[in-house]
């Protein structure tokens, strides 16, 4: 895949999750593809990932989600099948799309990546847990949660992040040695 080709994936990635993300998606939005995309390449930057590794994160990074524009119900299999059926026409090989399937599937929770692209998505993905916007992100996701659990109280998603938190691990070595004392700050201001 050449930069040509990225540059091409990326306008029309964007464009179609602002034609076609529902407005009810507070959380999973194409605001949020873009900072897991700024994320995914900083984090790749210090783990001295470049080259064709770094554009092939750049598009799983920016496919993600892209099965929200359906459903969100295995959101990441319908992922896939959108990046199989539109990425011929990008130059992809087979072999690239299935490592970009393979770092989409990666950001499925639980988490289990099973190489380094798929870890540097993965903690793309879920960064905002140790950073100071995670109370804002966090009333996003609840919002958007809400839409499909209209009952679900502020009280029930406070324990349901508690579990999440103490529960996640980040799988690089710059978020593990970086971001992991943020996200158990967090964790104590829920607590």
């Amino acid at each position: 895949m050449t930069d040509k080709d990225l540059n091409r994936i990326h306008k029309d990635i964007v464009s179609l999750l602002e034609e076609k993300l529902p407005d009810y998606l507070t959380y999973h939005s194409l605001k949020h593809t873009l900072y897991v995309l700024n994320r995914a390449v900083y984090i790749a930057g210090k783990e001295g990932v470049s080259g064709n590794d770094l554009r092939l994160l750049k598009v799983a990074t920016l496919c993600h989600d892209i099965g929200f524009i359906e459903t969100h119900v295995n959101h990441e299999e319908i992922s896939c099948k959108i990046v199989r059926k539109y990425f011929k026409s990008y130059n992809l090989t087979e072999d690239e799309v299935d490592t970009v399937c393979g770092m989409i599937m990666a950001t499925r929770i639980p988490q289990e990546p099973k190489n380094l692209l798929e870890e540097i998505i993965a903690d793309a993905d879920l960064e905002y847990l140790s950073t100071n916007k995670f109370e804002s992100v966090s009333d996003k996701l609840f919002t958007e949660l809400k839409h499909y659990s209209p009952k679900l109280t502020k009280q029930e998603w406070d324990k349901i992040q508690i579990k999440f938190i103490q529960n996640h691990k980040y799988f690089t070595k710059y978020c593990r040695h970086y971001k992991e004392h943020r996200k158990i700050k967090n964790l104590n201001t829920l607590l």
